[in-house]
């Protein structure tokens, strides 16, 4: 069951970090990169949710989840943030590319939190052992 949902979680990654990035050269038009970053990943932080809801955990998305899941994004952001500065600013690297450089350290953890948040007790009902009666 990880497997498939380790693979399933890359695939949503990908078709979020394509909403994502759409989203931030939209916005770079009328906002300053941390701006345009900031929006962008928040919006597609909604996406994330329904779509690891539904495709890679294939669980209800309930309210307490929705509430929970931007804590599976607080360190993706925190070090997307701080890298997208550091490629811009400090390594004068250009702001078109610099989030999709920086967001590939934090994939793995937000792996492990999402799987922890949206199956409480880091399981789904496929995982767990089956008691016979």
């Amino acid at each position: 069951m990880i497997p498939r949902q380790i693979v399933t979680f890359a695939v949503v990654g990908v078709v979020n970090t394509a909403v994502y990035y759409g989203l931030y050269l939209l916005f770079l038009h009328w906002l300053p990169y941390l701006g345009a970053h900031a929006v962008a990943f928040l919006l597609s932080m909604v996406g994330s949710f329904f779509l690891n809801a539904r495709f890679t955990y294939r669980t209800r998305p309930t309210l307490r989840k929705f509430l929970l899941f931007p804590l599976t994004n607080v360190t993706n952001f925190l070090v997307t943030t701080a890298g997208v500065y550091v490629i811009v600013d400090v390594l004068h690297a250009g702001n078109r590319f610099a989030p999709l450089l920086a967001s590939a350290a934090a994939i793995p953890v937000t792996f492990v939190v999402s799987r922890r948040i949206m199956l409480p007790g880091g399981r789904s009902a496929g995982d767990r052992p089956r008691v016979s009666a």
